[in-house]
């Protein structure tokens, strides 16, 4: 009698198309293709070149702000800045006072709003990391102590103008026929993908994000890394709001409000899970363009503005079950 032995099926292999198909990125640029079909069909001249170029510029105002935002998520810990709202509104006010109209004054304002956004995020990011608070409590009451600052200063009253180099800066051609935010955002997201690739601090953000514990036992500086990692979104945030300032030509109290939710929706649409320890910014400048193309559509069919936010609450939501907060879905 000879014995036989069973061994298991072996599971069939993911195709290769369909792996690739599923990446949030690939995803991204698919949903992006189909939105820009939709926008022509409901709105003849949605896809056209020029309305495609004013797209982009306001995509680069929320992916640069995003930026940060995706450092803050990748670092864990249920990292979120929900500050950055107040900090460009404060950003944009700052840089129209000190410019008020003159060329000669845009680098002490960028500067001044540049050491403004670093400020807030230290704050935010010793609150976090010494006093233990949540970042979301933390940040949100950050947000709250902004507005009301700037509504009692200015009641809502613009304030400063961009300076005209400024304005040509963000709307105008200014190489390939592009205007210079757009030639920033590539630079923004080129110097992303190497400092997250190829440096030491890019690893190390990646390593706290996926186990703090395991990182501070591999002499990883934990605090000193998150409260960097607030540091940088305030300064991305206030780089949005001079160049939100150079967009419109003044500013209001809550001008950055709108950026607050989107800049995490964009994250999170280009594969970031809030868990963080895993993801990248590439991923997060398709999301940002996705967004303001499903906006631009809902702009289309007359959807006002707190319309427009229910969706992206509902979008954040929907996303949620795809790529959910637990440390569980990361496979």
């Amino acid at each position: 009698m000879t014995a036989t032995t069973q061994t298991p099926a072996k599971a069939a292999a993911p195709s290769p198309v369909l792996a690739f198909l599923k990446q949030p990125l690939v995803v991204a640029l698919i949903l992006i293709a189909a939105l820009l079909i939709l926008g022509e069909v409901l709105s003849p001249g949605f896809a056209s070149a020029q309305q495609i170029l004013r797209l982009l510029i306001v995509a680069a105002l929320l992916g640069i702000v995003a930026a940060g935002q995706n450092l803050v998520i990748l670092g864990g810990r249920e990292g979120i800045d929900l500050s950055v709202g107040g900090v460009i509104s404060l950003s944009a006010i700052i840089a129209g006072n000190v410019m008020n109209g003159a060329d000669s004054a845009i680098v002490p304002a960028v500067l001044a709003c540049m050491a403004a956004g670093a400020f807030i995020g230290l704050i935010n990011g010793m609150g976090v990391t010494l006093l233990r608070i949540p970042p979301l409590v933390m940040t949100l009451g950050m947000l709250g102590v902004l507005q009301g600052l700037l509504v009692v200063v200015r009641n809502g009253i613009p304030s400063g103008f961009a300076a005209p180099g400024l304005s040509r800066f963000v709307t105008q051609p200014f190489l390939l026929g592009l205007p210079g935010i757009i030639w920033l955002w590539v630079a923004i997201g080129l110097l992303m993908a190497f400092m997250l690739t190829r440096t030491v601090y890019g690893h190390r953000i990646y390593a706290i994000g996926s186990n703090e514990q395991a990182a501070y036992m591999a002499g990883v500086p934990v605090r000193a890394m998150r409260i960097s990692l607030f540091m940088l979104s305030g300064v991305f945030a206030a780089i949005t709001g001079i160049c939100l300032l150079g967009y419109s030509g003044s500013s209001f109290a809550n001008v950055g409000e709108q950026y607050m939710l989107a800049s995490i929706i964009a994250v999170v649409f280009g594969g970031t899970p809030l868990s963080g320890g895993k993801g990248g910014y590439t991923g997060t400048m398709a999301g940002a363009l996705l967004l303001v193309i499903l906006q631009g559509i809902l702009t289309t069919v007359h959807i006002d503005e707190s319309g427009r936010q229910m969706v992206f609450g509902a979008t954040l939501l929907l996303l949620m079950l795809f790529y959910g907060r637990g440390r569980a879905m990361r496979g």
